[in-house]
């Protein structure tokens, strides 16, 4: 037993120790300025300067916020089911979170990459990637919907992911975990990971206009773990950058048999010379299975296929695509900087910035100055690739991102800090504590060629006295620091959703000048749709009863409904026939074991509900939308299966007895 543990030990003392003695860094920055709540403060009426996308981690969606308010504006449903907008529970959505392994209501989203144009953020989409189940989502800007998202085959623990190419041609997505591929026995021994486990980085092509997705290729790669990845730009167009780990191949307690080491590696791969490959039909066809899912914003429903083929390219077979980079010590970032001529890798035990020279690797490659290979990768010498190294910056370097104005910016994860230094001559510039254990940061456009440089977010994993206690477990935190001066200043903090990893952050005009706020319904084509309250009806066949209803301030037509019986397949296809912004109206059945639906202007949407038991069911509007709110309400009939109570419908029949005392 102390064979197995001392060295666990040891290792998780000497980061508590390393932890107490950078807590309260040298130089720190102040707290907030006398100026700092005028600087965050937008006035009622006021709009914020900055859109916000945040991952939302185990809770598997992405938030929105804006800068410098830091007031949450909304949640966009992406991997989890939401019973807030009906997502995942409306017939219509269901088919998203469609999976080669079914119906998965789940996600864990870590990262999030903004579409670019000419390496600049062109505001048409955002991707977000799901670990667990992999998958990789697109979100449409105009509506802040999920349009699409694909299943990864080959793949499992998509974290590093989803990191797109400069001009959105690609959406990159590497694997965590390396496991045998999915066209292989799987059924293998754990112990055998080295002969048996590969990783794949995954080619999900991107259509310019539509943006629709489409897997194009996999890179076969020894067995390691994949970690956080970048673009390159300008001299480094065409290549790719990956933070790798686990060089020791090991499967059992990673704490310590995968930080054996003094070295890891980046990954460098020259996705063109890739793409060249895979278009000339080297690539190798193998079985697989994996689903795609399509949202149509004018069927406002979702159509779930399942996709058989994946093409792998082996990396060993071609000695042009793929080169290792020693890294000091199990890296988590790797960051491009805007000229595209800087990599950073951020070995999370070293105790120094490694920055790489792309002239210096094409350089080595040309020379073939290596070190030897690993799994039939060239390995490049550490010196021959180096920039240079940021001495002494922090304890525990994770992520970095740009300024534009020729500067840095590292979170320390180990001393709680925001570090700023010059890409120039790798000098500590200013240096800022946060509260507490940073993780990503965001600068808007700060890992593009054209970074915004005015804000830098920290999402901390630790909270502790910052916020109201809420019992053992606090909200994560995100801080908001002005970085337009030579001196990093703190604005603010405030707690935000789910466990935050990466997060980007846009112009706001950029996006909202796009922003659909109605959908037409002359143009809804959705094939359950009711075109006015005189075509609502109510039809059976057999045990299946379709009730084609609409919404509007402040009834559904219609309202009330009997014949249905104890069994029956019920589909509540809800039309909003609403053509003003922002009046959505919901829909709810008692007993029903769904959800609600949330159904925006002009749109249709459906809830199935099968009744068990015979009864009169409520069915009411879950959206405030009026005045007249609580009016917008109606009645099911439920009777026994069998009965011969027949099926009708009706809107505004009052009954005898009620009409009379309405007379008086």
């Amino acid at each position: 037993m102390k064979k197995i543990f001392l060295p666990v030990l040891s290792l998780t003392a000497a980061l508590i120790l390393l932890g107490i003695a950078g807590c309260k860094p040298k130089n720190a920055g102040d707290a907030t300025g006398s100026d700092a709540a005028s600087r965050v403060y937008v006035p009622p009426g006021k709009y914020d300067e900055l859109y916000n996308f945040v991952s939302g981690g185990f809770s598997g969606q992405v938030s929105v916020y804006g800068i410098p308010s830091g007031r949450l504006l909304r949640v966009i449903p992406v991997f989890s089911v939401d019973p807030e907008k009906g997502w995942g529970y409306s017939e219509e959505t269901k088919p998203m979170l469609n999976t080669s392994h079914g119906f998965v209501p789940w996600g864990d989203q870590h990262h999030l990459d903004l579409s670019q144009t000419n390496g600049e953020i062109d505001g048409r989409w955002i991707f977000a990637n799901e670990n667990n189940t992999p998958r990789v989502a697109r979100i449409d800007l105009k509506t802040f919907r999920t349009a699409e998202i694909i299943e990864i085959p080959n793949s499992a623990g998509n974290h590093s992911s989803p990191f797109i190419t400069e001009n959105t041609e690609y959406v990159v997505a590497g694997t965590r975990f390396s496991v045998p591929m999915d066209y292989e026995n799987g059924d293998v021994p754990i112990d055998s990971y080295k002969k048996n486990f590969k990783g794949t980085i995954s080619f999900i092509s991107v259509a310019p206009k539509d943006g629709e997705m489409k897997l194009a290729f996999q890179l076969l790669l020894p067995g390691m773990n994949f970690d956080l990845s970048h673009s390159g730009k300008g001299p480094s167009s065409g290549w790719f950058f990956f933070s790798t780990y686990n060089s020791e191949q090991a499967h059992t307690l990673l704490e310590v048999n995968a930080s054996k080491r003094d070295k890891d590696y980046i990954l460098a791969v020259n996705w063109k010379k890739a793409e060249e490959y895979f278009k000339a039909g080297k690539g190798k066809k193998v079985p697989v299975k994996y689903a795609h899912n399509v949202y149509s914003d004018s069927t406002h429903s979702a159509t779930s296929t399942i996709e058989t083929e994946a093409t792998i390219i082996d990396t060993k077979d071609f000695p042009d695509i793929a080169y290792m980079i020693p890294c000091p010590k199990s890296p988590h970032g790797c960051d491009v900087d805007p000229t595209g001529q800087y990599i950073v890798g951020s070995g999370k035990l070293a105790a120094l910035i490694p920055v790489f020279s792309f002239d210096k690797i094409q350089k080595a490659i040309a020379a073939k100055d290596y070190d030897g290979d690993y799994g039939g990768i060239p390995v490049i010498k550490y010196e021959s690739a180096l920039h240079g190294e940021v001495k002494k910056p922090g304890l525990g370097p994770l992520h970095t991102e740009f300024d534009g104005k020729g500067n840095a910016y590292t979170t320390f994860f180990i001393s709680s800090e925001i570090v700023k230094w010059s890409l120039n001559d790798l000098k500590v510039l200013d240096r800022h504590a946060t509260y507490y254990s940073p993780g990503h940061l965001c600068i808007p456009g700060g890992d593009t060629k054209k970074p915004y440089g005015k804000y830098l977010i920290a999402y901390n994993k630790i909270t502790k006295d910052r916020y109201l206690p809420t019992g053992p477990e606090l909200a994560q935190s995100a801080q908001l620091f002005d970085i337009s001066g030579d001196k990093m200043k703190l604005l603010s903090d405030y707690p935000s959703i789910g466990e935050p990893h990466y997060a980007q952050a846009v112009p706001a005009e950029m996006i909202a000048k796009n922003s659909m706020k109605i959908f037409k319904i002359e143009e809804n084509k959705n094939p359950y749709v009711t075109l006015g309250e005189p075509k609502s009806k109510v039809v059976r066949s057999g045990n299946h009863v379709d009730v084609y209803m609409t919404m509007i301030r402040s009834h559904f037509s219609p309202d009330n409904i009997e014949g249905v019986k104890v069994g029956d397949d019920v589909y509540f296809h809800l039309t909003n026939l609403e053509q003003d912004w922002d009046v959505p109206h919901g829909f709810a059945v008692k007993g029903a074991n769904t959800g609600e639906l949330l159904v925006m202007p002009g749109e249709t949407q459906t809830l199935k509900w099968t009744p068990e038991t015979t009864g009169i069911y409520p069915i009411y509007c879950t959206d405030f939308c009026s005045a007249l709110h609580q009016e917008m309400q109606g009645y099911v009939r439920v009777s026994a299966k069998g009965a011969n109570v027949p099926l009708t419908f009706s809107l505004g029949k009052n009954s005898d007895a009620a009409d009379s005392l309405l007379k008086k």
